[in-house]
């Protein structure tokens, strides 16, 4: 039976590493996901403030920010009804990423990723979610475990035959 395809959401500060880093974790998912390794989502508002970051701080790289959303084959991931607003809202207190938390509920990842160690990393309130909150490099160990997984088994079941 093939394995499902991990679907990862990207938080904003994730597409700005990706763009700004060519050698970072962030930028490894983007090639994964050109690849058909793992599928990236992000919300419409994570792409709005995405852009508007880049305009301010960066305008050259606007383009390349545009290259790599297509080349990664970047899904938008539906907007939040108003019952996954409300929760982010009760688990995350600034309104800005509570909209971003609930852009990932309705997407249904398997991981949000985000480098934001105030709200997002290490909250310990976000535990019950039904994904996994960390790093690229959090989802590129566990891409990596579930890979020597799958080879083990693999192997297990070759050497049966």
């Amino acid at each position: 039976m093939p394995q499902k395809i991990p679907e990862i959401f990207l938080d904003t500060s994730v597409i700005i590493a990706a763009v700004m880093s060519p050698t970072g974790g962030a930028r490894l998912l983007f090639h994964l996901s050109q690849a058909k390794t793992i599928r990236l989502i992000v919300g419409k508002g994570v792409l709005q403030e995405t852009e508007e970051v880049l305009q301010r701080k960066a305008p050259h790289l606007l383009g390349l920010l545009a290259q790599l959303l297509d080349e990664a084959n970047i899904e938008v991931g539906k907007a939040p009804n108003s019952k996954q607003l409300k929760l982010a809202q009760t688990l995350i207190e600034y309104l800005p990423d509570a909209n971003v938390l609930a852009q990932a509920m309705s997407a249904t990842p398997n991981w949000f990723v985000s480098h934001d160690k105030e709200h997002f990393i290490g909250n310990a309130g976000l535990n019950d979610l039904p994904f996994r909150i960390g790093t690229p490099g959090d989802v590129i160990a566990w891409l990596r475990s579930q890979t020597e997984y799958m080879w083990k088994k693999k192997k297990k079941r070759t050497l049966r035959l």
